[in-house]
């Protein structure tokens, strides 16, 4: 019976599987017992919305140590490094930097992380997003995690925008799905080959990523975050938590804008592979569809597990929806939620096999690249 085994994987799910909906665990602010320096490596392409803001943010760290903040600007189109001059005024620990072309081979984002790294000095990186503002006590915090108990990287989901009606909808599922689909606490358990990161911020020692080959050896991945983890935990521990202390202002305000967003790389997260698509969609089917078909036209022991299923699903996603601040009656959406971001997945495999695959920032990575 298919609901019976929608059940049994719910059953595992919740209680086997890294305790994942628990949404956790969150990096607190905390002084470090070591202050290496720091230098932090911001990548930029036409974010003049966002950069003055994280600037400034970053400028006011309280960081007890030496921290440096270099701006790598991609080539923007826009005001995006005057902006960002602007807002640094005539902070001596400020560096702007101008990206050269970009070669073939290499994302956008990855060619400027490598620019900044070249550029470099600090034993200690910390790679963060154009449109991530700071708490002042941010990177302290972050070190203090490197450093104790030691790891090789730090890297946090930080907190989303999560303002308009598509982003209360969609946001919230976002980060669960990925908790599910890289439950935390594996990814710090350093005997569990799970590994992932949260490119937001990601900190990370110098000797760490050298060990991998540098950036170089992930220059073409979109998906750089989680490669990045991938790479480093073959050869040290990681940690990946939630953020209290950096947060998102990239806005989403229409359900195609996030849309886009999942479409952009879904289909680089399965290989690119027609097969793991199949069997992802039949997945996903089977996990969020079945138990609320049951739900509504079941009988008998059908309805009872389709309800049992659905229930620990809705009630998995609760801590979720109490980290984002939404109503818990979002949990009786999510197979809609779902059948969402199913349609998101299967529209980036078509955009791939069109050969059109993914864009972002006026730049095209087909299919392959």
């Amino acid at each position: 019976m298919i609901a019976a085994l929608a059940l049994c994987v719910w059953v595992y799910l919740v209680f086997a599987h890294g305790r994942f909906w628990e949404s956790g665990p969150e990096l607190p602010p905390a002084l470090p017992s070591e202050l290496p320096d720091v230098d932090v490596i911001i990548p930029a392409r036409d974010e003049a919305e966002t950069i003055a803001a994280v600037i400034e943010s970053l400028l006011k760290q309280d960081y007890a140590g030496r921290f440096r903040v270099i701006l790598v600007d991609d080539r923007s189109t826009d005001a995006t490094a005057s902006l960002a001059r602007a807002a640094a005024g005539d902070a001596a620990n400020f560096t702007l930097l101008t990206a050269a072309e970009k070669p073939p081979g290499w994302s956008g984002k990855l060619w400027a992380l490598d620019q900044g790294v070249a550029h470099s000095t600090a034993p200690v990186l910390l790679f963060a997003d154009a449109d991530i503002v700071h708490d002042q006590r941010h990177l302290s915090s972050l070190v203090a995690r490197l450093v104790h108990p030691r790891v090789d990287m730090v890297s946090e989901m930080v907190r989303l925008n999560c303002t308009s009606l598509a982003e209360r909808a969609l946001v919230p599922a976002f980060v669960y799905f990925f908790q599910m689909l890289y439950p935390f606490a594996k990814v710090n358990d350093p005997l569990s080959k799970v590994a992932a990161a949260a490119g937001g911020t990601v900190l990370i020692r110098r000797e760490a990523l050298a060990r991998i080959g540098g950036i170089a050896a992930i220059k073409s991945t979109l998906i750089d975050d989680v490669a990045l983890a991938i790479a480093a935990k073959a050869y040290g521990p990681i940690f990946l938590g939630h953020s209290g202390l950096a947060t998102s202002i990239r806005p989403y305000p229409e359900f195609r804008d996030i849309f886009k967003m999942v479409s952009r790389t879904a289909f680089t997260q399965l290989r690119h592979s027609a097969v793991i698509l199949a069997g992802t969609l039949v997945g996903l089917t089977l996990v969020w569809l079945v138990p609320a078909w049951d739900v509504l036209f079941g009988r008998g022991w059908s309805f009872v597990f389709g309800l049992a299923a659905f229930s620990l699903a809705a009630v998995s996603y609760l801590p979720t929806l109490t980290r984002y601040g939404q109503s818990r009656f979002w949990a009786l959406t999510l197979p809609l939620i779902a059948l969402f971001y199913m349609a998101a997945t299967l529209s980036s495999a078509l955009d791939v096999w069109r050969g059109t695959g993914a864009r972002w920032k006026n730049r095209d990575y087909k299919a392959g690249a």
